[in-house]
């Protein structure tokens, strides 16, 4: 079938069947990926990418309209360093496209050439030998060949010999790729979309029931390669939307707190991809710009040792609501999932784009209370789906299922891996915040002991009822507007002045342990429930948690010392999502009895 022009249900079921290749390839992407970062994702974001495509792109009346359809689906859907070159690009064809209603080979070919720019220019850094030169050398190469190919399949197919020759040489253009003797993976993700297009424009089928499950995938094509060090933890990206952005300030401002810097779209709507360290001084900034309507931050640290440096045959999750250092996370290799946190209209990660450090100075300013939301379960088994590709155990202690649906999110989304002969256990802590955190890191210690599956969660689930937290709150009102407390009865508290020590009970539901009315009579109740409890049951190990409060919670520190006889395990700035219902200033003890296990 000799194709000469393409109208609007061409471009379409081209691109499409483009997406669909990448999707079907994820795999050996995800597995060659050592550049920017050797984080195995590229693959998963492509496809990501090429997945919005799919699903959100429509047939319209014109080329241009369905372009531009297309365009914006990319551009939403957008993941990863290569995602979002490849979305600026379709980005750059459509801005390139005139408004004929079928598109010739002249006329592509100038387009696709044409969009080159655009790519770049989105790029803070561009590096030759990545996707990007792909790209340019497939555009030229189909420029050169469009008053001689005689067809539409002739064109892509002569022009794909040259986008093969430029993928096979960033094996030599950058030291990481040639050490590791591969490929650049976003390069060979734009490779197989061009096979994907090209295959439709010669057959001219497109099957739109086909599911391409790409988890079942397994490829073994490059099987070994070095990694390097990641500068920046994060692989931060959002979309953000506003009536007058200026995408070049927006890149000179991000500029500074990160590398692989991409800045994508137009000036109402522009995705934005950056590594940093500093996630949330990243979306403080862009708040500032405009709404944001999408955002995430992965861990890529997390995800390169996953991948190539696994301590221990067990995962440790856990969610953001248990307090436990960054320090312990890193040293066990533990995962924790960012519990979402609605404030000012935006939904922020816990911990990672909204730090206490910001979080609790701008909690006076708004006039609409934070709220939180549980997991999406769909994000949750897309995350379960990547951890179990590395793990074959799998245990997950939440916060208390009476505090949050978050427990039960897990449970759901890991039954379709039990099904797969993953072994994965859910296990409800009945606690938060510093006492969540304890149990945690005391399940980190077992697994770095060696003890076996069952023996942990046998373990953790006894010590369940033998941590406490014991939280001294110095004002109601943060209870009140975060709904955890009625307005009469905190009316009634304030006017009490009302300073309560609050703790859980045993299925992890929030009671009030004492009533004080100074805040000095409140840290002597929590003293002399230390003190009680540690002469009778013996306080193993205990931590501080505090609400943007140090001062305090150093005080609780030199008291808890007298007492215990030890220094706390660790003393650190709550979870967000903690500390909006307990209330700035507000300081916690955790702690733990173990001498039964």
């Amino acid at each position: 079938m000799s194709i000469m022009y393409l109208d609007n249900e061409k471009l379409y079921y081209s691109f499409l069947s483009g997406a669909q290749e990448v999707i079907r390839n994820k795999r050996v992407l995800n597995e060659i990926n050592v550049f920017p970062v050797a984080d195995g994702d590229t693959g998963s974001n492509l496809a990501s990418t090429m997945n919005s495509i799919i699903k959100d792109a429509k047939i319209l009346q014109s080329v241009k309209g369905t372009m531009s359809s297309i365009a914006d689906a990319a551009l939403t859907g957008a993941r990863g360093n290569s995602g979002i070159i490849i979305a600026q690009y379709i980005n750059g064809i459509f801005i390139s496209l005139g408004d004929e209603e079928k598109i010739t080979m002249s006329s592509f070919a100038e387009t696709v050439n044409d969009a080159v720019p655009h790519a770049y220019h989105a790029i803070a850094n561009p590096v030759e030998g990545t996707i990007i030169t792909v790209i340019k050398d497939w555009a030229e190469a189909v420029y050169s060949l469009r008053n001689i190919a005689l067809d539409f399949h002739e064109l892509l197919s002569r022009s794909m010999v040259t986008a093969a020759k430029s993928l096979k040489d960033t094996t030599y253009q950058l030291k990481v790729l040639e050490d590791s003797k591969v490929v650049d993976s976003g390069a060979k993700g734009f490779v197989y979309f061009i096979e994907g297009f090209t295959e439709f424009l010669k057959t001219g089928k497109f099957d739109a029931t086909v599911q391409v499950e790409s988890d079942d995938i397994s490829f073994t094509e490059y099987p070994d390669h070095k990694h390097g060090e990641i500068s920046y933890r994060y692989c931060t990206e959002a979309l953000v939307s506003s009536q007058n952005l200026d995408l070049d300030l927006l890149r000179e401002e991000l500029g500074e707190f990160g590398d692989s810097l991409i800045v994508a779209g137009n000036d109402h709507r522009a995705k934005i991809h950056i590594h940093s360290n500093a996630p949330e001084k990243v979306f403080h900034l862009l708040r500032k710009k405009g709404t944001i309507l999408q955002q995430k931050a992965d861990d890529m640290v997390r995800q390169n040792e996953d991948a190539y440096a696994r301590k221990y045959e067990i995962a440790l999750v856990t969610d953001s609501i248990a307090d436990v250092p960054q320090e312990i996370i890193d040293a066990y290799q533990i995962h924790m999932v960012p519990i979402s946190l609605i404030f000012d209209g935006t939904t922020y990660l816990d911990k990672v784009t909204m730090t206490p450090e910001l979080f609790y100075p701008l909690l006076e300013e708004v006039t609409e209370y934070p709220k939180t939301t549980q997991p999406n379960q769909k994000q949750i088994e897309n995350y379960l789906a990547t951890l179990t590709s590395h793990y074959d155990q799998v245990i997950i202690i939440t916060v208390a299922a009476e505090q949050s649906g978050t427990n039960n999110v897990f449970r759901k989304a890991s039954e379709k891996f039990v099904r797969n002969k993953k072994r994965i256990e859910v296990i409800d802590s009945r606690q938060n915040s510093g006492a969540e955190g304890l149990l945690v890191m005391k399940a980190a210690e077992l697994i770095h002991a060696g003890h076996d599956f069952d023996h942990i969660v046998r373990t953790i689930e006894g010590l369940r009822d033998k941590t406490r937290i014991l939280v001294s709150v110095n004002t109601l009102k943060y209870m009140v507007r975060s709904g955890r407390l009625g307005k009469i009865s905190g009316l009634a508290g304030k006017i009490m002045n009302l300073k309560p020590v609050v703790s859980l009970d045993k299925n992890g539901k929030g009671m009030i342990e004492g009533k004080a009315f100074s805040e000095k009579a409140n840290t002597r109740m929590i003293m002399n429930i230390l003190r009680k409890t540690d002469a009778e049951k013996g306080i193993t190990r205990y931590a501080i948690g505090h609400a943007n409060d140090l001062k305090r919670a150093q005080e609780f520190r030199a008291s808890c010392v007298k007492i215990l006889g030890k220094e706390p395990e660790y003393i650190m700035n709550i979870s967000p999502i903690v500390g909006m219902s307990a209330g700035v200033g507000s300081v916690a003890v955790s702690y733990m009895c173990e001498e039964d296990n």
